[in-house]
Formats: structure tokens, sequence, C-alpha cells
């Protein structure tokens, strides 16, 4: 990357340990980067790489002051230029390395574990459980792109008093007899009818407490139950799964820790980080800088809190991560500070191993969606919505006449899902989403369907050319605004790969490469590229071309998106 070649030209000539911060300036006439340093050593640098100007610049300069200014900061911007044949050159390696283009090294040797999607048994794949399913298999497929061996964990909701609930419900108004025969939606109006009994007969909430310490002992009739449950359950999840494309590696649920939890209630009073406090056993931090964190109710019965420590245990006894990233919502903030907090405390590991992508919430107009009231949209029936949606806009297009049934059907679902996969990647994972249909089906504009038909256009246009690039090196152009503009944009990506694995926001590879699709739809729109004027220009407008489709497919695909060849 020339960002990386020019921090290590700046490093060897300022003093080290020097902090700078190297950046795109905001207008094309300050350079492709730039970067504010004491004037002394923006002068030395630039008197240094002047004797031996590095083959990839063009120039590098200190940016003026206004006229009649007085520089009374000491310090200035320095700008760098980098060379026009560099950027064609750069074009071609794109070419040249296709889906391989923006991937790196840098993360080799290094396993990063996400605990994402992880739903709740007994329930349906809700809308609210896309964002993390979505944004944790984005965030897995950027790191994996760089080098990283990725651990995919769905740490599925499987156990805790919620099925003791459950248990309840279907002995009291569920077939019991033909339990294995009951649907995730008989299950889930099971939870709900529960809940609103529940607000009238407040002992039905001691007997779900009852029920769920049976099945923790191991009860035969709690444990039967529960397995079928999770059965059902399984069968849904992977269902939707294969409808988005996601494949998650490991899926162990609560229920698998629960032979490890004694250990971890042993190992917290051994080492004096748990205490008694009104007959339950807590974690009580430092300063009292967070709440106690539960590890056993006064009832003896274990809290998901004791779970996710032994989860992390696990991780760590197995896979010896580097980094453990936790795409979960917002409201468990706290929960993972205590737990992150707790592992420090157990000498497990620091907690600058953790990250914790907090996302928003899905609500409606009126607020948040709950399970309990029987308030939720079902996530597949916003997927088939999708679909039909797509259909209908496809079917209208002179494209349809060119396609076969099965081919309508099969971009109808790359598109639509697409548009709703794009629909919740583009925004930064810490905005809440407020769902509305209209929104969340558009299919132009920034949407996921605008890129994919971009890249289309794109493998059209170089299908319709017929020629093979013989792009003449060095050869210098007098390129139009549009067309410089993309130039001095496309190179970026391989930063921003970075930048999105850094910051855990697949947001950013959404930002530019619609932001690139813009570019070139301009450009597209104003000039023509298979009859250019002469060969060269063509020849070059073709090379653009091409690597707008590879950086387009390769962005999307970073976000789970397909990119179909027609459209």
């Amino acid at each position: 990357m020339f960002k990386e070649k020019i921090e290590n030209l700046i490093k060897k000539i300022i003093p080290e340990n020097t902090n700078f911060s190297l950046e795109h300036p905001p207008k094309k006439e300050y350079g492709d980067y730039s970067v504010f340093l004491p004037i002394s050593q923006a002068k030395n640098i630039k008197e240094r790489l002047k004797e031996e100007m590095p083959s990839f610049l063009e120039k590098i300069e200190i940016a003026p002051l206004s006229p009649g200014k007085v520089n009374q900061s000491g310090y200035s911007f320095l700008n760098f230029y980098l060379k026009q044949s560099v950027l064609i050159e750069e074009l071609r390696k794109i070419i040249k390395e296709k889906d391989k283009y923006g991937s790196s090294s840098i993360g080799k040797g290094k396993t990063m574990i996400i605990d994402y999607s992880s739903p709740n048994i007994a329930k349906p794949f809700g809308i609210g459980h896309l964002r993390s399913t979505i944004i944790g298999q984005a965030i897995y497929n950027i790191y994996k792109f760089l080098g990283w061996k990725c651990i995919g964990d769905n740490h599925l909701g499987d156990w805790g008093t919620q099925f003791g609930k459950l248990i309840v419900a279907i002995k009291r108004w569920g077939n019991e007899k033909n339990i294995q025969n009951l649907t995730i939606d008989e299950l889930e109006k099971l939870y709900v009818k529960f809940h609103q009994e529940a607000e009238k007969n407040p002992i039905l909430k001691d007997e779900a407490r009852e029920w769920f310490k049976k099945l923790e002992k191991g009860d035969s009739e709690a444990k039967k139950i529960w397995q079928a449950c999770v059965k059902v359950s399984l069968k849904e999840f992977d269902r939707i799964y294969q409808l988005l494309d996601v494949k998650i590696d490991y899926t162990l649920g609560e229920s698998f820790y629960e032979g490890m939890l004694q250990d971890i209630i042993d190992e917290a009073i051994q080492k004096n980080v748990a205490t008694k406090s009104k007959g339950a056993l807590i974690i009580k931090f430092p300063n009292d800088e967070l709440p106690p964190a539960m590890l056993l109710k006064s009832d003896g019965a274990t809290t998901y809190f004791t779970r996710d420590l032994a989860t992390v245990k696990y991780r760590f006894q197995k896979w010896n991560p580097d980094l453990i990233i936790y795409e979960i919502g917002a409201e468990q903030s706290l929960h993972l500070k205590q737990l992150f907090r707790a592992v420090e405390l157990l000498g497990w590991s620091s907690k600058d191993k953790f990250f914790h992508v907090a996302h928003g919430l899905y609500r409606t107009k009126s607020g948040k969606f709950s399970t309990r009231k029987g308030q939720t949209i079902h996530l597949e029936d916003v997927l088939k919505e999708a679909i039909l949606r797509a259909e209908e806009i496809l079917r209208k297009s002179e494209t349809a006449k060119g396609l076969s049934e099965k081919e309508i059907k099969e971009i109808a679902k790359i598109v639509g899902i697409g548009a709703v996969k794009y629909n919740d990647l583009c925004e930064h994972y810490s905005k809440d989403v407020i769902f509305d249909w209209d929104k969340i089906l558009n299919l132009k504009g920034n949407s996921a369907p605008y890129l994919q038909y971009t890249y289309v256009r794109c493998q059209s246009v170089i299908k319709k050319a017929k020629i093979n690039i013989n792009w003449q090196k060095n050869k210098v152009l007098s390129l139009n605004q549009e067309e410089e503009s993309i130039l001095r944009t496309i190179y970026k990506f391989p930063e921003i790969v970075n930048e999105a694995a850094e910051k855990c926001s697949p947001n950013l590879i959404c930002n530019f490469i619609f932001s690139l699709a813009q570019k070139y739809n301009l450009f597209y729109e104003h000039y023509p590229i298979i009859k250019a004027e002469d060969k060269n220009l063509r020849d070059f407008r073709l090379l653009l071309t091409s690597a707008i489709g590879v950086v387009l497919k390769n962005g999307l695909s970073l976000l789970g998106i397909s990119a179909p060849e027609r459209m």
C-alpha cells in the first residue's frame, strides 16, 4: 500500500517515536496523502526525499499559507502526490490479483474468534437477529481476507430460566404427547402465552424456576421437552442461514458449558475473585468500578454470566485467540464490560484482547420489538418479501427478455437478499435501525442493487469490447475530471479494508464502493469507452472499467453479498 510506503519514509527521517497521522486530504490539489508536522520536520522530509525521489511519487510540497497570513502554530501540511503512471499500474495489479486484491497477510499467525448471530432456541429468527448475523459474518470475512485464522462461534441461547417457562407452557397449553412435531411458530406462541398468563398468575414464574432447576439437575421429563425444542429450532436456524448464505464454524449453546461451571465457581472462590452476598455468589469489582456480577443465585442456580465465563475459558484453552470479538447488541454493554474485567481479575487474559461490536437495535416507530409481547417480525418474511419485490422490478426491465425463468428467480434472490443485507450494513453498527418496509427493500440509490447493477455494467462493457487490453506502461494521458477522480480513489480499497477490520465497521466498505460506483457511473454516462477517440484512451478506459468491476465484486463479497453476472 502507498500509505504504508510513505509512512515508512517519514519514520526514517523524523525523530523516533514521533506521533503523526497520514491522511487523504479533502481536496485533490492538496495531493493524495498529507501529514501535519512541525515546519522544520516537514522541510527536512521534503529536502531529504527531493535528493532521491521515491519512484511512485510525482512530487512533495509543503502547503503554502494563505496570502497575508503568518504561521503562528509552527506546523504545516506536507503533501504527497502519486504518479499517474503508478496509479494506472495499480489498475493492472487489481485486474491481475482479481478476488485477492485488497487482501493481505497482516494477520498471518493470529487467531480471531467472533461470537455472532446467537439466536434463542424456541423462537423464530426475528428481524432483530439479522444485525448480529450479517455484521458478524462481514467482520469474519474481512479478518479472513487479511490473513487471520478466523473462528465463528454461534453461541446459542439454549439454557436459562426461559426454558422453565417454556416447559410450563408446553405442559399446560401445548401438546406434550406430540412434542416432537411442535413447530417453531407454536413454540413462540406458547412463550408469549406464558408471559400473558403470568401477568395474571405470578405463581407461574415460581413454577418455571422450579422446572429449570429440574432441567439443570438432569430431570428426564424436563430434558426431553428441552431437547425437542432445541431440535426444532436448529432445523429452523439452518434453513435461514442457508437463505442468507451464512456459514458459521461452530454452534455451541450455553448448555454445552454446563459441565464446566463448577470449576469456574471453584476457581473464582479460590482466587478470592468471588464473594458471598445475601446467599448469592458474586464478583465484586475493585473500587466499585462496575456493578457486581452474579455467579450463583441465592437458590443455587447458575447464571448467564457464569456460562459466559466458562465460554471464554473454553475458547482460550481450545483456540488460544489473539482477539475475541462479540457481535452483540448495545444493551449487553455492561454485561460484557463485567465479563472482560472478570477475565482479567481471574488472570486468564487482558481485556484488550476483547472487542464488543455493540450494535443498535431494530425498532418499530413506537419502540422496541418484544417476543414476550408477541411484537416481532420474522426474518424469513422480510427475505421472502424482498425477493418478490426484486423479481417484480426485474420482470419489468428490458433485461428480463433475455433471461430464463430460472435465471430470473436466481437473480431476484441475489438482489433481494443483497438489498436487505446492505440496508443494514451501510449504517454504522452502533446506530438503531427503524424497521420500515419501504426503506429496507429500497432497490435504488445507496443500495446493493445499485452496486450490483454497476458491476454488471462493467462486465457488459468488457464482454462487448472483445479486446485484449494492451495498455502501454508509462504512457502519460490527459485525463478528464471523472477519470482522474476514479484513478485517485480506487487504489485506496486495501486501506479501507484494513480500517474496516481495525474498527470492526463493515459500513466503511459500503461507503467506499458506493462512492466508487457513483464516480464510475458519472464517467460512463459522459464518455465513450469502446468507441473512445484513440486506441490508447480506449485501452485505458477498459482497464479502468475492468478494475472497477473487480473492486466492487470484492467489496460486496466481504459484505456477504453476491454480484450477479447479469441483471
